[in-house]
């Protein structure tokens, strides 16, 4: 019996074997890179100095001290207030702005035009985040084209590129217009899934443009949009560190100081290590209970989950 058992299993390791020799380097990566590093998270319990060992008798264990330092810190409250306001901005602001420009082009009826449309909205997300900050500190500086335009038009205002209240702005529009084309492939993706033959239905029934969207096309969506929204709500702790350490400057810190970036300067240009690791390990922690809760929420409401 045991063997009538196991047979089928061999079988279908056998009937699989191909495709389990092209998952095996993409697993292999994976595991060298996302889960042997995870063995440094000991830095953050230790007094740790470049060169030394991660275990052994000379290793100074302070347990939570360094995670105490970080909360009490007197920056906490600040770049705790920044992090959160950058990344609600980028949610709300941010998320519909994908799934509205691929329901657009899928309502384009030139096809010339809709892959003009794309090739356009794709290109910055292949362009280096230092070109697209320069680009950007090049039209918000004092003599910069945003300028000049306000200028011409009679209003008087500091140059965005020094002005803290306006950091927010600058962050989330450049972030916004590197991200949403791309963004946007899942949910083009999944719209060309749709059967046709429902559109068509649709159309003989007369439903409009609108209804069609509203009772085929975003159904459809659901899933996708839930999926995207979990993993955004997830990473309400974290921003794009590297796009602000482009953009901020003295002038802007009050508003673009955020945990990435207090991280990277007492972390990596400070040499304190293992206060570093802490901070970075606390802000997962907290990313995963908000993915956690947010898939809980969704389940409940929409019966709809990661797992």
């Amino acid at each position: 019996m045991e063997k009538k058992q196991r047979a089928p299993i061999s079988r279908n390791a056998r009937d699989n074997l191909e495709l389990y020799a092209i998952m095996l380097p993409v697993i292999v990566l994976i595991f060298i890179f996302s889960y042997v590093p995870i063995y440094g998270v000991l830095i953050a319990f230790q007094d740790y100095m470049p060169g030394s060992p991660f275990i052994g008798p000379k290793v100074r264990w302070v347990g939570l001290k360094h995670f105490e330092m970080f909360v009490t810190s007197f920056y906490f409250p600040r770049i705790l207030k920044n992090t959160l306001t950058l990344s609600l901005l980028n949610l709300a602001m941010g998320f519909w702005v994908p799934i509205v420009f691929a329901l657009l082009l899928n309502e384009m009826r030139s096809g010339r035009a809709r892959k003009t449309m794309q090739t356009i909205s794709y290109m910055p997300h292949f362009i280096s985040a230092v070109v697209m900050a320069g680009i950007v500190l090049t039209f918000i500086s004092a003599d910069g084209l945003v300028m000049e335009l306000t200028q011409f038009l009679g209003i008087e205002m500091r140059a965005p590129s020094s002005n803290a209240d306006a950091f927010k702005w600058v962050y989330t529009i450049t972030n916004i217009w590197k991200g949403f084309g791309w963004s946007s492939i899942l949910y083009l993706a999944t719209i060309s899934s749709i059967d046709p033959e429902l559109y068509e239905a649709a159309n003989i029934d007369g439903a409009t443009r609108l209804k069609r969207i509203r009772y085929i096309t975003l159904p459809f969506l659901g899933p996708l949009i839930m999926i995207q929204l979990i993993f955004s709500i997830g990473g309400l702790m974290g921003s794009n560190t590297e796009l602000i350490l482009l953009l901020y400057n003295n002038a802007t810190l009050r508003s673009a100081d955020v945990i990435g970036t207090y991280v990277y300067r007492e972390g990596l240009v400070g040499g304190r290590f293992s206060f570093g690791s802490a901070a970075n390990l606390l802000m997962t922690v907290l990313s995963f209970i908000l993915i956690f809760s947010a898939n809980k929420v969704s389940d409940k409401l929409t019966n709809f989950s990661l797992w």
